[in-house]
Parts: structure tokens; sequence; C-alpha cells
């Protein structure tokens, strides 16, 4: 019987891996060696890079540049943590990157965007591409150069035919949903004045909440993070100008003043946000919000209360539905975290639904003004199409 279950479940295993393979496809790593000269490198000191899939068809100059998430360091404690990793060092990232969902070069799986240029920029400085410090600490020689990526990223597109976009997107997921956010005007004034050009935030809306022992523990990190790395000068003078540079680090005192048009994709209960924000380790040490928190349906009833005041505080830093045609907004109320860089959650039969419109659709309507999308979804559990998968 026990050999019997586990042939079973090899075969399951077997044809979930056929059927993952089949909705992706590999794309290799390129080494920007040429940006080391600039200073634009990874915490370690070594070249940042990307993973690139080049544009068909009527595709060709359409371009999907997408900037890799991964959290923050804000210390040289933690800095010095990420240099032996895939998020503080270009050596130890894997060679080749599946691509599926919005990324995928397939009709079927990625109708509107299927056929771009689309780039993956791998994440390797800590303050979502926003850091610039000259001075190199000798002690540790920790790099922070975040800036300097992002522009060395978009000079070498432009260089390899960015120039001629007709149609383009700044996107992330995460930490690089925050940078599409953060960046998203610069990005607009980089490429050719008679491009299309948006952006896209995947879970990159971090809200300003206090955590569960009511500490400000979000707001401490972002103050650190933008004074470790320099970021000051690099975020929107528009929100600078009135309020504290690490306050500038939350979308919700940005995203108003962003005249470029912006779609924020978005879980109305952000998994990682949950588990970093709301109810960090260090505001839970006897870890009462452990089960809650890798499985929602696991949360107790006091602890589901929490979880939909969150919601409101969510929704109430959010731009308000209908504030501008240019603006999308879909966030449903999945417990989830990323949803366009797989296929299950971008386009797939069984994905995420709001007003009956997958990610996907509503994505491409508002990119190619077919239709505005701006639509906010009802309370959990109300909404039976979520997978409410976790994504570290």
């Amino acid at each position: 019987m026990v050999n019997t279950r586990v042939c079973l479940w090899f075969q399951i295993l077997a044809v979930a891996l056929v059927l993952l393979k089949v909705d992706s496809f590999d794309v290799g790593i390129t080494y920007l060696q040429s940006a080391v000269a600039k200073g634009a490198v990874c915490l370690d000191g070594s070249p940042p890079a990307y993973h690139m899939s080049k544009g068909f068809g009527a595709g060709i100059n359409n371009w999907l540049v997408h900037f890799e998430g991964g959290g923050w360091c804000n210390n040289a404690t933690t800095c010095l943590d990420r240099i032996n990793t895939r998020l503080g060092s270009s050596k130890q990232m894997t060679k080749v990157l599946s691509f599926s969902g919005m990324f995928s070069n397939k009709a079927k799986f990625n109708p509107d965007f299927y056929d771009w240029n689309t780039i993956k920029v791998r994440y390797c400085d800590g303050a979502s591409f926003t850091g610039d410090v000259e001075a190199v600490d000798p002690a540790t020689n920790l790099h922070y150069r975040g800036q300097r990526i992002f522009l060395a990223v978009i000079e070498d597109l432009l260089a390899k035919g960015m120039k001629d976009a007709k149609n383009a997107i700044i996107s992330g997921c995460s930490a690089g949903g925050l940078a599409s956010i953060l960046h998203c005007d610069k990005f607009k004034s980089l490429l050719p004045a008679s491009a299309k050009v948006k952006c896209l935030a995947d879970a990159g809306y971090f809200i300003n909440v206090k955590s569960v022992a009511g500490t400000s523990h979000i707001e401490s990190i972002y103050d650190d993070v933008v004074r470790t790395h320099g970021s000051a000068k690099n975020l929107p003078s528009s929100c600078t100008s009135r309020l504290k540079p690490g306050l500038c680090f939350f979308p919700q005192n940005v995203v108003q003043q962003i005249q470029t048009p912006i779609f924020l994709l978005n879980a109305a209960y952000d998994s990682w946000q949950v588990k970093n924000i709301l109810a960090p380790g260090v505001a839970d040490p006897h870890g009462t919000w452990s089960n809650c928190k890798q499985d929602i349906t696991k949360c107790s009833a006091a602890q589901l209360k929490t979880l939909q005041e969150f919601r409101t505080q969510f929704l109430s830093a959010a731009p308000a539905v209908g504030s501008s045609k240019s603006r999308g907004l879909y966030l449903n109320s999945c417990y989830a975290h990323c949803q366009t860089g797989t296929q299950e959650t971008w386009l797939r039969a069984d994905s995420p639904l709001l007003d009956n419109k997958t990610i996907a659709k509503a994505i491409g309507d508002w990119y190619y003004d077919r239709s505005p999308f701006q639509k906010i979804d009802c309370p959990y559990p109300c909404d039976k199409t979520c997978h409410n998968r976790i994504f570290e």
C-alpha cells in the first residue's frame, strides 16, 4: 500500500513538472560587465545581470523590463548577509531562469505580450534599485549602487534596440514592484517620446502599518534602508520635499504624483506583508501567528479580525477607484504575493478572477486602452477563485 501511494505521488509530481515545462521556457543570463566601470555593481562589487528573451514578429519594438524582488537590507550587517547569495552577488545567481505567465512567449498563455522583448533584471542591491553611495567601506567592501544598476541596464537595453521602442512597460514583483513605482516616471523619461510607456507594480504596494505589537516596524526599516543606501536623492522630489525620505519609500506617499500611467496589482491580504510587516517574528516572539501566516485557513477568529483590519488599512492607502482612467487597479482578496510571473495566477482556466477577468485580461485591456480596470475584491473568504499560495 505504501509503495503504491509513493508511486502515485511520483506520477502526480511528474505530470505537474511536465505541465510546468510546457507553460514555461528557459532564458540564459547576461552579465553587464560594462557597468562595472561606472560603479554600477551588486553589493559585493560583481556586475549586474539580467535575462532577456528577444521580441519577434509584431512585437520586435515592444519592451517589457521587469525588476526582480527580494526584500531589502537596511544596514551593513543585513547587507553583508546577502553577499553570498543571489540577492547580493551575480556570482551566486542561477545561470538560467524560467519565463512563464506575463513572460511567456506563447500566445495562448500570454496573448497581449508574448512576442515582446522581455527582460528580467536581477536584484542584487538591496534597496529597490535606488541606492548610490560613492564611498566603499574597506572593512565591508559593500557597494550601495542600485540606482546606477537601474540606469546602466536601461542604457544597455536602449543600445540593444529599446531606443526604437513603440510600446514599453516597466514592471516588477515585490521589492521590484516598488522599484517600478519609484522609477516609473524616470523610465518614461529615458525612452523615446513617441513610445507608449506604462508602469506595472505587482505586489509592490507596501503600506505603512503598525505591527501586531503596535510598533512601526516597517517604517523603521525603510528609514534605515534609505539612510544606508543613500537613496533620498533618487526618490521622487514631489515626496521628499514634503516628507522625510524614509516615508517616500512607501507607495502611498508617492503614487498620486506619478504622471505616467500605472497599474497596481496586489492582494489585499498580501502574504509577504502579513508575514513581515504585520506579524514579523520580532512582533510575535511566541509564534502565535506562525500557523496563520503559513495558511490563512488556520487563522483564529481574532487573527482574521486583524487581517480584515489590515485590508481596511490597505484600501485606505491605495488610490481611490475612479481617480484616473490611466490608473489601473486590481486588488483581489487572495492570500498571495506576486501574481504576474506564474502561469496559474496570470492566465489559466483556474486563474483568479476579479469582475470575471483574469489578471492577464485586465492588464492587457488597460495597457492597450481597450477598457479601463479599477476593481477591489470583496473581503476574504468570498473569492473562491484564489489559490492562496505562499510566495517567499
